[in-house]
C-alpha cells in the first residue's frame, strides 16, 4: 500500500490535486460566442457572458475542493494560436487544412513568424489573468503554451528566411519574449503559471519525427535547444512562483495525434528544464511507462500524474488509480507525486466528448484521492 503521511501535504503549486486548465465550454458561453462571430452582438456583450460564465466555473472549482482555479480558458478558441498571435512577429492565417487527429481534422488555421518576436505590454492575456485573480479565493492559474510550440508547428518553413536567417536568433528572441510574458505575469500577480507543451510528447513519436525530418528539421537537435530557450524563459521568476508544464499528445474532440513513452526526451525534460512540475499523460498504454520517471531529481520537483482521462466521461476506479501511483513510486518517491486529468476537457472550443457532470466528478473524485493519498 501506498504510504500516507501528512507530511506529504504541499501548500504550492502544483498541488496534489490539480488539473491541466481548460474546462468544457458552457452552453450560454458557445451561443454568445456563434452570436458575435454573426455581428449579432458586440465584442462588450460577449465579454460581459464570458465573465458571468468565468465567474460561475471558478465557483464551482472552489465547491469541488481544488485548491486552483483556471479561467477555463473560456476567452480562448485554441490553447495555443490565441497566445501566439498576439506575440509581436506573429500573424495567423488560413491553411489549405486543419491539424490531423486520429480520424478528424481541425479547422483550418495556423501561425507563422513574418517579424522580430516580442511580448507586448498590451497582450490580452494579461487582462484575462486579471480578471481570474479578482475573482477567486484560490490560487489563480494561467496556461499558456510553451515557446517550443511556436517553432515545432510548422519549423523552418513557418519562420520568415528574411527576418531570421539564423535560427539561433529565432530562439533567443523567442526565449527572451517569453521572459518578458514570465515578468509580466509576475507582476501582475500570477504566482501559478503553466507551459502547455506538445512538441515534448511528439519528440517521443516516430512518425512526428519523421515528418519533422521531412519538412527539413533536425528533431534529434531540438530537446537541448528547447530546454535551452525553457530556462531563458522562466529562470529569473520570483522565487514564490510556480512555472509547470504539461506534456500531451494532442486533444481534440476526445482524439489524439502522437503515441510513444517518454524515454526518448526524460533525461533533458526532467533533469535539464527548470520546471517545478511535469503534467504527464498517463491515461492510456500511449504514454508508456512510469520508468522515465528515474530522471526526475530527487527531493526537487513535482510529476502531476494524468491518470483520469478527460477524453471520456467514464469515472475511473479510485483503487485502480492509486495502485498505478503505487506503481509510479518505484521510480519517483510519493512526496514528489501529485495526480490530476491527463490533459485540459477542450483544448479547443470544441470541447471533448463527455458532459460537465462528467468533467466535474471527475475534478471531484480527483480531490477525493488525494486527500486519501496525502491526507490534509
Amino acid at each position: 500500500m501506498i504510504k500516507q503521511d501528512n507530511a506529504m501535504r504541499r501548500e504550492r503549486p502544483p498541488f496534489r490535486a490539480d488539473h491541466v486548465g481548460s474546462l468544457l465550454r458552457t452552453a450560454p458561453l458557445k451561443d454568445a460566442r456563434l452570436s458575435h462571430a454573426r455581428g449579432e452582438i458586440t465584442a462588450s456583450q460577449l465579454r460581459e457572458i464570458e465573465d458571468r460564465e468565468i465567474t460561475a466555473i471558478i465557483r464551482q472549482q472552489e465547491s469541488v475542493g481544488l485548491k486552483l482555479a483556471t479561467d477555463g480558458e473560456f476567452r480562448r478558441a485554441w490553447w495555443h494560436f490565441d497566445f501566439l498571435e498576439h506575440l509581436d512577429g506573429v500573424e495567423s492565417y488560413t491553411t489549405e487544412h486543419g491539424i490531423k487527429f486520429k480520424g478528424i481534422e481541425t479547422k483550418a488555421k495556423n501561425v507563422r513568424v513574418v517579424g522580430k518576436i516580442d511580448f507586448p505590454v498590451d497582450h490580452p492575456m494579461l487582462a484575462h489573468f486579471h480578471f481570474l485573480k479578482a475573482h477567486t479565493k484560490v490560487t489563480p492559474k494561467l496556461t499558456i503554451p510553451s515557446p517550443s510550440v511556436l517553432h515545432f508547428r510548422g519549423g523552418r518553413s513557418a519562420i520568415s528566411p528574411e527576418v531570421y536567417p539564423d535560427l539561433d536568433l529565432f530562439f533567443a528572441d523567442l526565449g527572451a519574449a517569453y521572459r518578458k510574458a514570465v515578468r509580466a505575469f509576475a507582476q501582475a500577480g500570477c504566482r501559478y503559471l503553466q507551459f502547455d507543451d506538445t512538441v515534448w510528447a511528439y519528440l517521443c513519436s516516430a512518425e512526428q519525427r519523421e515528418q519533422a525530418r521531412a519538412r527539413g528539421d533536425a528533431p534529434e537537435t531540438l530537446p537541448a535547444i528547447y530546454a535551452q530557450m525553457i530556462n531563458q524563459a522562466i529562470d529569473g521568476r520570483p522565487s514564490d512562483m510556480a512555472i509547470t508544464t504539461h506534456v500531451c499528445r494532442g486533444n481534440f474532440r476526445s482524439t489524439w495525434i502522437s503515441e510513444g513513452g517518454y524515454e526518448p526526451v526524460a533525461e533533458i525534460m526532467l533533469a535539464a528544464t527548470h520546471y517545478d512540475g511535469y503534467f504527464l499523460e498517463y491515461d492510456t498504454a500511449r504514454a508508456g511507462g512510469f520508468e522515465p520517471l528515474r530522471f526526475l531529481p530527487k527531493g526537487q520537483k513535482q510529476v502531476v500524474l494524468g491518470l483520469v482521462t478527460s477524453k471520456y466521461g467514464t469515472l475511473e476506479d479510485k483503487d485502480e488509480i492509486k495502485r498505478r501511483i503505487e506503481e509510479a513510486s518505484a521510480y519517483v518517491d510519493i512526496s514528489q507525486l501529485c495526480v490530476s486529468p491527463q490533459c485540459g476537457f477542450a483544448s479547443t472550443e470544441e470541447g471533448n466528448i463527455l458532459a460537465e457532470s462528467e468533467q466535474w466528478a471527475k475534478l471531484a473524485m480527483i480531490v477525493e484521492l488525494a486527500d486519501e493519498i496525502w491526507p490534509p
